[in-house]
């Protein structure tokens, strides 16, 4: 079903965006990248109607956002006009031009104070980042009716270049020079590898009924638990995953519990939702080589 088909991806040069990219051209897709088209600005409506009109997409990807936590919390005028504005604007540029959107938002739309969230409930943000969020969905919803809303917390890979926000390539810097890593004994995500989000991401898009979705694991981890398995994957001592026992001062807040439920896709979906020690094992096989 996709052969032929344009889709625009706004946000292709992070880390999400370059596999999306790679991986939708591979399943037939005419890729347009956002950041190739001269102009487009999400927080400038004029800006995004025209990139539309050049490109002529069938669909939409919305990955670009200002995703630094700490600095949305310390900026929020600026994080409501790229997450909340930005949003706005690339759904009423879809509705105008008759092309189907896919807006990406997080699992900090929920506040983590308790185990499992799924579709249907509310959202209960507590930090900046999480209420421009919950608000761009709202806006999303009404503003370009059929659109598909995919929530998720934390995404593992490596990005395949630098300059991007993968965690992954951080972290494995960071190890290489024996440099210890903190991670937050109380913080539990269920991750999902970019490989399968971006198989999920491609089947959504592929005809799915508009609406919210969650991807993720199967199951939660701690992210200290997380550091500790990926550390043994990556064959570095247990000794440079350094426990983090309580919040750090001064950062955003951040929800103790995201675990976001996978019901829903693993339904309609026909890629597997993996478990935790899957998701990690993808990361390392099966890399992406082609040029971000």
């Amino acid at each position: 079903m996709s052969a032929g088909r344009g889709v625009l991806i706004i946000g292709s040069s992070g880390f999400v965006g370059g596999h999306l990219a790679c991986e939708a051209a591979r399943a037939g897709y005419e890729v347009t990248r956002g950041e190739r088209v001269a102009g487009l600005d999400v927080a400038n409506p004029a800006s995004v109607a025209a990139a539309l009109d050049r490109s002529r997409p069938d669909a939409v990807v919305l990955l670009a956002a200002l995703s630094d936590i700490d600095r949305c919390e310390a900026e929020p005028r600026l994080a409501s006009r790229v997450n909340v504005e930005g949003a706005l604007n690339v759904a009423r540029a879809c509705a105008a031009a008759g092309a189907r959107l896919l807006f990406t938002s997080s699992g900090a739309v929920f506040d983590g104070a308790r185990e499992g969230y799924s579709e249907d409930d509310a959202p209960t943000p507590v930090s900046v980042y999480g209420k421009t969020k919950a608000e761009a969905e709202r806006k999303v919803a009404v503003h370009a009716p059929g659109a598909l809303i995919v929530r998720f917390g934390l995404v593992l890979g490596f990005a395949g270049r630098e300059g991007t926000n993968s965690m992954l390539d951080g972290i494995a810097n960071r190890w290489a020079k024996d440099e210890p890593v903190a991670f937050p004994t109380f913080e539990y995500r269920n991750p999902i590898d970019v490989t399968t989000l971006c198989a999920l991401l491609l089947e959504l898009l592929d005809g799915a009924p508009g609406g919210l979705y969650h991807i993720g694991s199967s199951d939660a981890v701690s992210r200290y638990e997380l550091g500790m398995r990926l550390a043994r994957r990556m064959n570095y001592p247990a000794s440079l995953v350094q426990p983090q026992t309580s919040p750090m001062p001064g950062r955003a807040p951040r929800g103790l519990h995201h675990f976001l439920l996978t019901d829903k896709i693993a339904s309609l979906c026909g890629t597997p939702i993996p478990n935790c020690d899957e998701v990690i094992e993808r990361c390392f096989h099966g890399l992406t080589q082609a040029n971000f």
